[in-house]
This record gives structure tokens, sequence and C-alpha cells, in this order.
């Protein structure tokens, strides 16, 4: 049988200085050189030829096929990041990844894997690429035939490697080498650690009304900052095209404030005070003036959460006024002040009884839980964050909650510069 041709090699194409024309030189074979690919169905061993030019340098066309960045698929990729969300640490991602796929790699290796991915799937948020699962068309109530939809904004703490810490890891790492007595690679220069041990992470959430459909994000941008990740996914869901848009916040101001520079994107109908958020604030104060386990405080405490929910604030404002008229100790007053304060700087967001006749949510349950499971890969025993590498970790859980996992996964690979 004739043996199939080989295609002709790659050519350069220059321009002589002297005469202006056009020459095409072939390049060089340099012969064939070995490298593998970690795929799913296990590593992959190639032999590819390369060519040689003196104006271009070596090249290697069969790589450009090969689209495996660090010599590993994307499906691996994804089966590396997919292993690691339910995992307590990246040692134990990798020996699950070992058992079930039997794909051997280090938890190191994997750990990049994973936070480079992750940067790979807020960059694609940020530039509008990776659209949300759900659009404000797809909310509409059943009892109504209106669409509905629900904004939720919370800030919730990350642990994160202080600068001391990192410098204690980095002195032990040195006096391990030393001990070794042999010559290593260079360490990669130190980064910066945070000055605390926790920070505080932003968990933006958009909902519809059976949170049947639901779409997450965490972000480590900073509160004067994260307002142009709020409108990014608010505009990204349409939002603004549902016939009710709904805020339940649990009353931080910065939070208030944020939403009110927002509105011209999201045009709120109204902006709601968390009910639990409200009584806990009550509950606070409550054991100042009647203490811990007393009958008639708890009494009280039903009777004036019941009015806020049923009677509204105007009904409640005067209840308060009234009991801080019976108190004589100045302790018990200052407690008492203390919630008139609180409620009324918020006042405008205890409509209670107007959200229960139209049938919206009094609370901001979904966005506590979605706190939650955002960082619940962040915050197993023992662990501390890069406050990025943190951020990209979690990426694939509220991924996997938005219904986006497939979508990100589907997205074109990233041409290798």
């Amino acid at each position: 049988m004739r043996r199939k041709p080989l295609p002709p090699p790659p050519r350069t194409v220059e321009t002589d200085p002297v005469t202006r024309r056009t020459v095409i030189k072939r390049k060089r074979d340099k012969g064939r050189q070995s490298t593998s690919r970690l795929t799913v169905n296990g590593r992959v061993r190639l032999r590819r030829r390369w060519w040689h030019s003196p104006q271009d340098g070596s090249e290697c066309p069969a790589d450009a096929l090969l689209s495996a960045e660090g010599g590993v698929t994307r499906g691996v990729r994804e089966l590396a990041c997919r292993t690691n969300r339910d995992c307590s640490s990246f040692d134990a991602a990798a020996a699950d990844l070992g058992r079930t796929a039997q794909l051997a790699m280090s938890g190191e290796q994997l750990r990049q894997i994973v936070e480079a991915e992750g940067r790979r799937v807020l960059a694609a948020q940020e530039s509008g690429e990776l659209k949300p699962a759900f659009q404000a068309e797809d909310c509409a109530v059943a009892a109504t035939g209106k669409t509905r939809m629900y904004v939720g904004i919370d800030g919730v703490m990350v642990p994160t490697i202080t600068d001391a810490e990192k410098q204690a890891r980095r002195k032990k790492v040195l006096e391990k080498r030393r001990r070794r007595g042999r010559k290593c690679r260079p360490l990669p220069p130190r980064t910066k650690g945070t000055d605390k041990g926790w920070k505080e992470f932003k968990t933006v959430t958009f909902s519809n009304q059976d949170q049947s459909c639901r779409h997450v994000v965490l972000s480590r941008r900073r509160r004067t900052e994260v307002g142009r990740v709020v409108r990014r996914e608010a505009q990204g869901v349409g939002i603004g095209r549902a016939d009710e848009r709904i805020a339940n916040v649990d009353g931080a101001t910065w939070i208030r404030h944020l939403l009110d520079g927002l509105q011209h994107v999201m045009s709120l109908d109204a902006i709601g005070l968390d009910f639990y958020h409200l009584s806990e604030n009550v509950h606070k104060d409550r054991r100042v003036v009647f203490g811990e386990e007393d009958a008639a405080g708890k009494a009280w405490m039903t009777a004036l959460m019941h009015t806020f929910k049923h009677d509204g604030y105007e009904t409640a404002w005067e209840t308060l006024c009234a009991w801080r008229q019976t108190l004589k100790s100045p302790r018990k007053r200052k407690a008492a002040d203390r919630l008139l304060n609180y409620v009324v700087e918020r006042r405008d967001m205890v409509s209670y009884p107007e959200f229960a006749r139209k049938g919206w949510d009094i609370g901001s349950g979904p966005t506590e839980s979605r706190c939650k499971m955002a960082t619940s890969r962040l915050k197993r025993a023992g662990q501390r964050w890069n406050p990025g590498n943190a951020e990209a970790t979690a990426a694939f859980t509220t991924l996997e909650h938005s219904g986006q996992w497939q979508r990100h996964w589907k997205l074109p690979v990233p041409e290798r510069t």
C-alpha cells in the first residue's frame, strides 16, 4: 500500500531588504520530541515533529491541536474542580481523584488547576461571556402570572492567611531545604499576606419566589467596590425587566446605600428589613431591660413583633415610645434608646403588612443560606487562604448552585499564548 504523503513543512515568508521581493523559505526539520497529556482516559504519550528557522525559532504545529494547559486536558480539569468542591483539602481531592478516576495528581498540582480555572470563571463573569442560567422572564409567580425577583446582599467572613503566618511558613521551608543539604530550585517571590486572620467577602444573590431559579456570586471586593459586581449581575439576569423587584437585607447601612445607588439599574419596588434581624435587635434590648428568662419580657417581645408584622411601623413605634417612658433605670433607658434609633433609621424598610398583602417574603433566609453555601469549601478546619485564591476556589461552588456549571465548560478553550 502506498504510504500517505506527509504535509509539507512550515514555511517562513520574508521580504528581501534590497529587492523588496517576497522570499519563501522552508523551515528545517529538527526531528521528533516526546510529550504527554493527562486525559480522562489516563496519561497519553505522544511524539510530534519540531521545525526551526533562524528568524522565527522553533515551533511545533501539532501542539496547537493539543489544547491541554500544563499537559492536562480540559476533561481532567473539570474532574479536578468537581472533586475538589466537596473535599476538605486539595490533598484529599487529589487522593479521591486517584481512587475514583485513576488519575495520578499531587495536591499542589490540583490546587494550581482549580485556582487557575476559577480565575477563568471570574474573568468570564467579568466580561459577560458566562451568562446566567435564567432571566427575569423565567421568574413568573403561578398565582399572579407576574414575574417576581428578589435580590439579597450580605457580608460573610472568610479565614485568610496573615503576613506573619506567611513569613513563618517560608522560614520553615528554608530551614527544611538547608537541612536537606543539596541545591534546590529558588522559591518564587513571597506574596504579601493579610493584616488580619479574617476578611469580609460579599455574597450577591438573585432568585425567584420559590427559589427554583437562583444566581449567586461571591466577591472579595470592598464595600465601596462591590457595587459594580451587583450592577453587572443585575443586568445579566435582567432584574429591571421583572414586574416586581424586591430586596430583603439585614439592615446594614452600607447595603442600603449600595442599593440606593443602583436604583437606576434595578428599579426596586421595595427594600425590606429582614424580620429575623429585627427580632434579634429587639431580643438584645429585651435581655437588658427584663433579663434573660423573664416571662414578662418574653411576652412583651412576642406582642411587639406581632405589632411590627401585622400593624406596621407607626403602631409599633408608638408602642416602643410608650414602653420607653415606663423605664426609670439609665441603663434600661439607654437600651431602649438604642432600639428606637435602630428602628427609626430603618422605618421605610419596615413594611411587613404591605409585603404580606402582596405575597412578598419578609426574610432574607435565602441570602443567609447562600452565604453559608458559598464559603463551605473555604471554612474547613485549619484552612487559611489568600483572598484571590479563595475567591477563585469558591467560584465553582457558586457556579454549581447557580446552574452554570455546564455553561462554563462549554465555553471556547482560551488560546494559549
